[in-house]
């Protein structure tokens, strides 16, 4: 799909329509520790300089060796967790890694052979850390093997960007991410409540799996991004615009959306909820969860010959109130 043949015409709340230029798609631990047993960390004063002995297996812990690192595997960094191996020389490695190496210590290059260290397992099981979100505002603290688990729903870890363009690999707080869209990706950004979208396309039998368009609206004092694209379904090209927030998703349930498409005294609608943008960009697609145009509707609403798709998109979005006397939501309209 040429994106240079896009063209996209938006107003806000009552604007007069101002053009939005199409633009191209680009493809930029907390050291505390928290134990059952106390572990020294910190390497003790020796008059002469030196050591005050020399501690050799896997799982003593050296005088300026935290217990944390002696839990981080050497090839790949992460944190441990069982089976732990480790060769006869007493390195140690996480499993995914063993494979990796071809069963050869990275360290020494001797062979892995099946050896568990044990001994370091139990060292973790007696552990409890801090989430690793915790410089983000994480307040909680885990038991070593329950942590991973935690860490991959913890609200305060970083958002994903939600172009949806590129596989972009920033992450960040919505703040950072608003200004990495306007910057880096180019988004147009609309402040209201409320828009008007004109889709122009010059050739719309080529369709191929590309986003068309972002956009980004303020509003209530939240984000909310407005995907537009076309792709295939199954054999068909349909076009599709969606609605995700710039937050969690319980706080995206307090608001709603609507889309409406139409011309020549017909029009298609959508109602529903935003999604996270906790919710891949490609998830939220592939569910269909949002306003779905077969092409032959969309180039009928084009109208002229057909041979040039003119999509108007417009809607608004409001935010659900909850009635303290009558325990029902209203919505609160933006002025």
């Amino acid at each position: 799909m040429e994106l240079d043949s896009v063209e996209c015409v938006s107003s806000s709340d009552g604007l007069d329509e101002d053009e939005i230029q199409p633009h191209s798609l680009h493809h930029p631990s907390h050291p505390h520790l928290h134990n059952r047993h106390q572990f020294s960390s910190s390497k003790p004063h020796n008059a002469n300089g030196g050591n005050n002995g020399s501690i050799v297996g896997p799982t003593a812990i050296a005088p300026a060796t935290s217990v944390h690192e002696l839990l981080e595997c050497p090839v790949c960094t992460n944190s441990m967790y069982p089976p732990i191996h480790q060769c006869h020389n007493g390195h140690t490695l996480c499993s995914t890694c063993k494979t990796r190496v071809h069963n050869r210590c990275p360290t020494c290059r001797q062979e892995l052979g099946d050896i568990r260290c044990l001994a370091l397992e139990k060292v973790a099981e007696s552990l409890e850390l801090p989430c690793k979100y915790y410089s983000l505002g994480c307040p909680e603290i885990f038991p070593y093997y329950s942590k991973l688990k935690h860490e991959a729903m913890c609200n305060f870890r970083p958002y994903n960007c939600p172009y949806a363009g590129s596989e972009c690999s920033v992450t960040g707080e919505i703040p950072f991410l608003v200004s990495h869209l306007r910057d880096d990706h180019k988004v147009d950004m609309h402040t209201g409540c409320s828009f008007n979208h004109r889709y122009v396309k010059s050739n719309p039998r080529e369709v191929e799996n590309a986003t068309w368009m972002l956009t980004v609206f303020h509003c209530f004092g939240q984000y909310f991004c407005l995907h537009f694209e076309a792709f295939q379904l199954g054999m068909a090209p349909v076009y599709m615009a969606f609605l995700r927030f710039m937050g969690d998703e319980a706080e995206a349930r307090n608001y709603s959306y609507s889309l409406e498409v139409g011309a020549n005294g017909r029009k298609l609608t959508w109602e529903g909820t935003p999604r996270s943008v906790r919710d891949s960009h490609r998830k939220v697609r592939d569910s269909h969860d949002g306003l779905i145009i077969q092409r032959n509707m969309a180039l009928f609403f084009s109208g002229g010959d057909r041979k040039e798709l003119k999509l108007r998109v417009t809607g608004r979005i409001w935010k659900e109130q909850q009635n303290p006397d009558g325990g029902v939501c209203i919505p609160n309209l933006c002025s």
